[in-house]
Formats: structure tokens, C-alpha cells, sequence
């Protein structure tokens, strides 16, 4: 026993040493990247040029190379480009790192504005190489802070397909893990003059658990305009709204479709899809990929933009799913020409002719050769369609496959949809629904309008996969009357009318979550935060929620108005795992200062443009001050901030930079910091990362030692510790031991003892 367990930590290390020497896509030394049926299947499809299969075969083995996009709003992220060209790129430029030439990272050529990076670097040699050691701290915590994602190139595609505007109503129906969902945040947020735009973002996923993931991802960003749900895309609720104080149904300017799908494209990194791919994957996810695609359109406004994707090759699951839906449509929907959206990027056209494979290599180019036999696993939808002028009128040649060996990606399909004309489906009534609808509104007193079933559920699966006619009838009637309410029961339960299935109730998984409430505009919180906080009139006091019925609030949050009127108006039919961005946390002790809440760092930059009171001005030494010592007096402030501060009494303030235009020297990117006046001293309440990131905006490389158990320094601001406990003496007891979850402190007065957790 124990020279097995001795044999096995001897084989051990070795076995890691492979998985790290293998870069990117390593871990699995076990699994053979080999696949005779895929390479098969792929040849016979013709989707690569003549002469290029190898090529193809060879860059799939291959590791992907490692992507970053710059994320944050525009200023932020140009500052964060200006400080990793000059200070990392540079260092990184033809270095050899244990016989590997290391390339200096490159911007991808087709994305906009030099924001995304692509490198052949290993995560070991990130890891491991102390040359490197900085630019992997720097990884590291910009990623933690949100100002960095680690994104697949070709995932970035998508959400700039969609042209988003700072107005548009987003859908992203399956969001999780969040990173192309941040994407379409960041493109609503272009101007951060705007507090609130007018547009939002719904991200919904089914999975319960990748939900909360979805939620770290986009509370990052600090957005009031995003929420977080939780529903099956291919049945989510219609939603509504109030309109001219009628109820409307709410329908999306964009929306991104990114499907499930079998994954065969990302067998760079995602090894063990070469030892399980098998044609009947594709076969399995066709239906569902169709259906929640159909769910997608009937939810899009007219004159709206869908983006469909796979980070599949499978024309089962991109093609034929894009042509069954244009021909449910008819003429309803129609591929959009994106070739000219982004210069630079390497894509082959849709074809329009492809074969069916089961996984015992039978071969099946056409519907009526399928057997009976197979009619539950092959549906019509999954071949082209017959007659070639409906074909040639599709323009599938306008969807994009982006092939891996043309620009050192993963493999991706993308397709974008203009909804021209309401879907056939929400346009027609049963005979029977509009001879009797008069009657059936007069008995339930209600209007004709309101028994239109605009809250149906959706086509069961099979008519999805078939179109069947009759079956449509009963679906979502999409461009309903102003005023449509919810679906009348009673009325489709009337002898002779043809309605839709009674509604199920709504199956709720996983955590409860606590409750949205909004306060009133009379509520005794905003007397003190609004003469503490000097609030301007046009505070939209509606717009904050906090989480709890009962009690005191221990947090107050904010979304816009948009969000807020779909929130009040879907309780029921809708579950929200997330939404608002955090803006006042409660200090209790802080009510004899004033005011029994103080500023929270995540919703500085939302509320600080409703602020008139409690702003010094700071300059960039001022900054560096506050973010490298742990509790300042006031004089080691400049002048004119420190004049500034001895006017404001103690408590909750915003420390405000604002930029330069004649110094390039400095960042030129507005910084808004909360903080804390105390007695004698003055300190920041920001999270570590997000200290990190200022100090390295303004010059200071700040970054920890190997053993993580403290920070340098290399411009040499290192304060004493006997500074730092005079200053808490002075202070007159502030304690911080109670860290709010972003980790920024939580001030009290009554303590004795000092202790911070940034």
C-alpha cells in the first residue's frame, strides 16, 4: 500500500509539468486529438476551401492563444491601453523564456480601437517566468477588478454585430458566463456623461448556479441598466411595460441569440470534445437551438437586430436553423450583409447545400430519404430547402463562419437578423376567437383587446422543429393592440372560443431571492441623506430600491427609470436574480455626523452627478496620498484640497479628479473615489483592486511579493507604521473591522482598534 501511494506521488508531478508545458488547452495529456468521424464529416460537409483541411486539422490541435480585451467605459479604457503599451508591452518585446520566443502581444486587427490583445503565451510561462511576474499581477488583479476580461477572440464578435446604441432595450437570452453580456453594457455606457442611459440590458440563462456567475461578471461594471434573470430562452415570458400609462408589451431593440451548441469549434481549448464529438450531438440541439431562436424573434421589434451564434461549424446547428426560421418567417426576417462591419476579420461565407450524418456514417442529403425509423431523432428543418429560388432569396451566403487556421482562432458562426414585419404567427386569429371576442370581453368585463394572449406559452417542441400551421394559432400574439393586458383565462375557457393552453405556473429553481422594493419619494431615509448629500431636485429618488420589506435597510440601490418600470410591472411572471447598482450602504453610527448612510465605490460614478455637497476636489498627488497610506492626516493633502476638507464636518464624502487636457502627463480620465473625513485624518473607501488600478493609472507600480503577504511599492511610497497608528489615535477610535462584500471598509466610531481589509 504504501509504495503504491509513494509510486503515485512520484508520477505525480510530472503529470502537472505536462499540463502546464502544454499552454492554453493543456491538462488533458491523456486524450488523443484525433477524431477520424469529425475529420471525415467535415471534408464530405466541404465548408474549408480546397487545399486547406490540413491547415484547418493543424491549427485545431493546436493551443488557442491567449486573448485579453480591455473592458470599462471609454476613458478608463483608453488609459488602461496608454498603461499596457508603455509599461508592459514594452518589457515583453522578444524576450526567450526557456527556449520559447516570446511574441510581444498584438491587437486583433478587426476590433475596435486597439481594445483587444492576443499573445502565444502559456499560462505557465505567465505564471512561472519572473520576468513576467508584474504583467501576470497586473492580469490578475485588473481582471478582479473588472477592467480586464480574458475573452476568446471570436466570442467578441457577436455583441459588435448587433450596433448598440446608448437607447436600445437588449436581450441576451443565454448570457452565462457574462463575458459578451459586459460587452453590451460597456457599448450602453459609450458616454459616462450619462448616468443613466436610456437603454438596458436583460441577460437571462436557465441554469440557476451560471446565473450568479452571470451576476458577478456584470456588477463589475457597475451599471444601473443591467438584470440578471432566470428563465428557459426558449419559453421566456413576454414581458410588460408602462406606456402612457397603458400597459404595453415590451419588445427588444437587439437581441443576442448565442445558442447551445455542441462546441466543436473550441476544441482548442476545450480538449475533451475530440474524444466525445459524434454527429448526434448536433442532431440533439437542433430543435432547441431553433426554438429559442423563434422565442428570440417574436421578442424583437420591428426594425430590430438579432445576432445568432454557435461556437459550433455544424451547419445543423447554424445554417438550417437560420433558414427554418426565415422560412417560418415568411418574409418577416432577413439576413442582414455584415461583411463590411468589421474590416479586418477573416470569415467564410453560410453555404447552401449540406448532408446529414448519423453516427453510424449514414449519409442523408434530403427529408424523404430519412426512414421512419429515424423520424423522432431527423426533422425536416435540419436539410436545405428544396426549391432553389427560395433558397437563393434566403442569402445564407451572409452568414459568417470563422474557420481557425485564417487568424489563429476558435472556430465560430454568426448570423444577423432584421426583423422586417411582425412574425406570420402574431398577425393571425382562430375564426372562432374573433367572431366570439365581443361576447367573451363583455363576460369577463374587460375590452376585446384584452383577450388577445399575449402572455402564451410557447410552441410545443415538436411544431417548432415541423412549422406546423396549426399550431402557430396559438402563440404569442406579438404586435397586440396598446393596452393589451395579461392573457384572460376565462375567455379561452369559453364554450366555442379557440384560445391558447391554460398558462403553467411558473416552475422557480434554486435560491429565493429576497425581494426589489422601491421607495417612495416621502421616505423618511431621503430626509437626512438628501440635506447631507446637498441632492439635486432632479435626483430621481423612484429609482432606489432596497432589498427588504421589513426592518431597517442596510443597503440602498439604484437602477434607471426603464429598468425600473419593467421590474413593477413583471414581478410575477419574471424571476430576477440580480439588479442595481449598490449606492448608499448603512453606517448606523454615522447618524450623529448626520447622516446614517454613507457613499458606496460600486454607484460613485451613477450618483455623484446628483451630488452638490461633500466633493473636494483632489489632484493626482492627492490620490496617490489616499490610496498608498492607510489613514492620512489632512495636511498631507495639498493645499487646496486640504482647505477644502477642513470646511466639511466628518462623515461620507466624494473625492473628485478631473482631468487635465493640457497635461498628457496625467490620466485623462474623470476619478471619483468615496471617502472618509474623520477628526484630524481623511481616507479612501475603495476595494484592493480597484486601488491597484488607480495607482497604476496614475504611475505608481504597485504590485504584491511572491509570498502575497503584503505589496510594493516602486516609487518608494512606503509609510511608517508609526504614522499609521498616530494617525488612528488621532482619529478618535475609527474602527473598520466591518468590510462591506465589496471589501471596501466600513467606518464606525465606537471602536478601539483599527483594522482594514484593503
Amino acid at each position: 500500500m504504501g509504495k503504491r501511494s509513494r509510486q503515485r506521488q512520484k508520477n505525480q508531478p510530472a503529470g502537472r509539468d505536462d499540463r502546464d508545458n502544454a499552454g492554453w488547452g493543456a491538462g488533458y495529456a491523456d486524450i488523443v486529438k484525433e477524431n477520424k468521424l469529425f475529420e471525415h464529416y467535415y471534408k464530405e460537409q466541404g465548408l474549408v476551401p480546397d487545399g486547406e483541411f490540413e491547415q484547418f486539422m493543424d491549427a485545431m490541435r493546436e493551443p488557442l492563444p491567449a486573448t485579453i480585451r480591455i473592458t470599462g467605459y471609454k476613458s478608463h479604457a483608453k488609459e488602461i491601453l496608454h498603461c499596457l503599451k508603455e509599461k508592459y508591452f514594452k518589457d515583453i518585446q522578444e524576450l526567450d523564456i526557456d527556449g520559447q520566443k516570446i511574441e510581444a502581444p498584438q491587437p486583433l486587427s478587426w476590433y475596435p480601437d486597439e481594445q483587444a490583445w492576443h499573445t502565444n503565451m502559456s499560462r505557465k510561462i505567465i505564471r512561472k517566468s519572473p520576468l513576467l511576474e508584474k504583467f501576470h499581477q497586473f492580469l490578475v488583479s485588473e481582471t478582479e477588478s473588472g477592467n480586464i476580461s480574458r475573452q476568446e477572440a471570436v466570442s467578441m464578435i457577436p455583441p459588435l454585430l448587433l450596433n448598440i446604441e446608448s437607447h436600445h432595450k437588449i436581450l441576451d437570452m443565454c448570457a452565462a458566463p457574462g463575458s459578451k453580456t459586459a460587452q453590451l453594457i460597456e457599448m450602453l455606457h459609450a458616454d459616462m456623461e450619462v448616468p443613466f442611459p436610456e437603454g438596458f440590458v436583460i441577460a437571462n440563462d436557465v441554469d440557476n448556479k451560471r446565473c450568479y456567475l452571470l451576476v458577478h461578471q456584470a456588477k463589475r461594471l457597475n451599471s444601473p441598466c443591467i438584470m440578471v434573470v432566470n428563465h428557459d430562452a426558449s419559453c421566456i415570458p413576454t414581458l410588460h411595460i408602462q406606456s402612457d400609462g397603458k400597459k404595453d408589451i415590451l419588445f427588444y431593440d437587439r437581441i443576442l441569440c448565442d445558442v447551445p451548441c455542441s462546441g466543436d469549434g473550441t476544441m482548442r481549448k476545450n480538449i475533451d470534445v475530440w474524444k466525445k464529438w459524434t454527429t448526434s450531438n448536433s442532431l440533439h440541439l437542433h430543435g432547441l437551438q431553433l426554438r429559442i431562436a423563434v422565442r428570440g424573434v417574436e421578442q424583437l421589434a420591428v426594425g430590430g437586430r438579432m445576432v445568432y451564434s454557435t461556437c459550433s461549424l455544424n451547419p445543423i446547428e447554424d445554417e438550417a436553423v437560420i433558414a427554418a426560421l426565415l422560412e417560418k418567417s415568411e418574409g418577416a426576417l432577413e439576413l442582414a450583409d455584415s461583411s463590411a462591419d468589421l474590416p479586418g476579420l477573416k470569415w467564410m461565407p453560410g453555404v447552401t447545400s449540406w448532408k446529414l450524418m448519423t453516427k453510424d456514417g449514414q449519409w442523408f442529403s434530403d427529408w424523404s430519404e430519412v426512414p421512419s425509423s429515424r423520424h423522432t431523432q431527423i426533422r425536416p428543418t435540419m436539410f436545405p430547402p428544396k426549391d432553389p429560388e427560395k433558397l437563393a432569396s434566403m442569402h445564407l451566403e451572409r452568414c459568417m463562419r470563422i474557420l481557425p487556421h485564417h487568424q489563429n482562432t476558435g472556430g465560430f458562426f454568426v448570423a444577423v437578423l432584421v426583423k422586417k414585419a411582425p412574425m406570420p404567427w402574431n398577425k393571425r386569429f382562430p375564426k372562432l376567437r374573433k367572431d366570439n371576442s365581443s361576447s367573451s370581453a363583455a363576460q369577463t368585463g374587460c375590452s376585446p383587446a384584452a383577450t388577445t394572449p399575449a402572455d402564451a406559452p410557447c410552441l410545443p417542441e415538436s411544431a417548432a422543429e415541423e412549422g406546423e400551421e396549426a399550431v402557430t394559432e396559438g402563440k404569442v400574439e406579438e404586435e397586440a393592440p396598446k393596452g393589451a393586458s395579461l392573457a384572460q383565462e376565462t375567455s379561452a375557457k369559453q364554450e366555442g372560443v379557440c384560445g391558447p393552453p391554460p398558462l403553467k405556473k411558473m416552475k422557480l429553481f434554486g435560491y429565493k431571492e429576497d425581494p426589489f422594493v422601491f421607495l417612495t419619494e416621502d421616505d423618511p431615509v431621503f430626509i437626512t441623506i438628501q440635506s447631507f448629500y446637498d441632492l439635486s431636485p432632479n435626483f430621481p429618488k423612484l429609482n432606489v430600491l432596497t432589498r427588504t420589506h421589513e426592518g431597517k435597510k442596510r443597503h440602498l440601490y439604484m437602477v434607471s427609470k426603464e429598468l425600473r418600470n419593467v421590474l413593477l410591472n413583471n414581478s410575477e411572471r419574471m424571476k430576477v436574480i440580480n439588479t442595481g447598482v449598490k449606492v448608499w450602504s448603512r453606517n448606523s453610527d454615522g447618524e450623529e455626523f448626520g447622516c446614517a448612510f454613507r457613499l458606496a465605490q460600486e454607484g460613485i460614478y451613477t450618483l455623484q452627478p446628483y451630488i452638490r455637497s461633500r466633493i473636494i476636489m483632489v489632484s493626482v498627488e492627492d490620490i496617490k496620498v489616499l490610496l498608498t497610506q492607510e489613514n492620512p492626516f489632512l495636511s498631507k493633502l495639498e493645499e487646496n484640497a486640504h482647505a477644502q476638507a477642513k470646511k466639511l464636518g466628518m462623515g461620507s464624502i466624494v473625492l473628485k479628479y478631473v482631468p487635465n487636457p493640457n497635461n498628457p502627463e496625467e490620466p485623462q480620465c474623470p476619478i471619483q473615489l468615496c471617502g472618509w473625513r474623520g477628526k484630524t485624518s481623511i481616507r479612501a473607501f475603495v476595494p484592493r483592486n480597484e486601488r491597484f488600478h488607480y495607482l497604476r493609472m496614475l504611475g505608481v507600480e504597485v504590485f504584491r511579493d511572491k509570498q502575497g503577504t503584503g505589496q510594493k511599492r516602486t516609487d518608494g511610497e512606503k509609510e511608517g507604521k508609526e504614522e499609521v497608528e498616530d494617525a488612528v489615535k488621532n482619529e478618535g477610535g475609527l474602527d473598520l473591522e466591518n468590510s462591506d462584500e465589496n471589501g471596501s471598509s466600513e467606518p464606525k466610531t465606537d471602536g478601539v482598534k483599527q483594522e482594514t481589509s484593503s
